[in-house]
């Protein structure tokens, strides 16, 4: 931490943000709190394993407590704080992690103020209101990320090949499958479920368009509008965790990956087998 300096310009120790031989119960529960809830921000916001920990620990440690052990996985964090004081007993927090969400914004924000909490006078109250608000800060309104998701699916389907008429189609679907999706997660929709679903009706779609709109190609539109439901984010985190040594969480979010990617297979492929039942086009 820095030191102030007053008015006259002599230096003066920051504020204590814990008490040498004489922490209580109390304080180290709100030191626990304000580690585990920097540690869930990051956790629910896509953060590396290997970076969850070592917020947590550094919170800590800058709190006085050098001995802290984390161990974080997808679905949950476990830590235990000992601050080396005779006769006092160890304190161990659980949190567990129930859904998560990719939010960049807010990983990059928790690390600021990570090395502002280890490198100035914060106190431990005000990192904790200061993480409430990083914690309740909204993402882009709907109606841009709605917009943002169908230029997505249209670009896709122009890189892999389709023509104008397969942007705009891509366009439109593309934010009618993402709408759908935000629709069957606000009501705790699994995501395995979420993704056939969307997947389902994003290939409907391209198929009645491609069958009504003279020179659209499904393939294209089916492409592009399902590359907003890959799981590229568990994808990367899982080989980060492998190459930092965290086998089981890396495990866990590769397995989580393959099980999306199933879905949307399956979600793509139940369609296109219904339809050639049905006998609506020629696959």
């Amino acid at each position: 931490m820095f030191p102030g300096r007053s008015a006259a310009g002599i230096l003066t120790p920051p504020p204590v943000r814990y008490y040498d031989g004489t922490m209580d119960r109390e304080r180290k529960k709100a030191i626990l709190n304000l580690a585990v809830q920097a540690g869930e921000i990051m956790m629910k916001s896509g953060g590396e394993i290997y970076r969850v920990e070592e917020t947590i620990t550094r919170v800590c440690k800058a709190c006085g407590i050098d001995n802290v052990e984390v161990f974080a996985m997808p679905t949950g964090i476990f830590v235990t704080l000992d601050n080396d004081i005779a006769g006092d007993t160890a304190s161990t927090y659980i949190r567990r992690i129930h859904s998560s969400e990719t939010d960049l914004n807010k990983i990059s924000q928790v690390n600021q103020f990570s090395r502002e909490f280890t490198t100035t006078s914060m106190t431990i109250e005000e990192g904790m209101a200061r993480l409430e608000e990083i914690s309740g800060s909204k993402p882009y309104h709907f109606a841009i990320r709605v917009v943002a998701a169908g230029l997505c699916a249209s670009c896709f389907a122009v890189l892999f090949g389709g023509s104008t008429i397969d942007f705009l189609s891509a366009l439109i679907i593309g934010m009618i499958s993402y709408t759908l999706s935000r629709f069957l997660e606000k009501y705790d929709i699994n995501f395995f479920i979420r993704g056939l679903c969307s997947c389902a009706l994003a290939t409907f779609l391209a198929l009645v368009v491609a069958t009504s709109v003279r020179g659209a190609s499904y393939p294209y539109i089916i492409s592009g509008a399902i590359m907003l439901f890959v799981p590229g984010v568990p994808i990367t985190n899982s080989i980060r965790d492998f190459l930092s040594g965290d086998m089981l969480s890396g495990l866990a979010r590769m397995v989580e990956a393959f099980l999306i990617a199933v879905s949307l297979a399956a979600g793509t492929g139940i369609i296109l087998k219904i339809w050639t039942v049905i006998g609506g086009v020629t696959l």
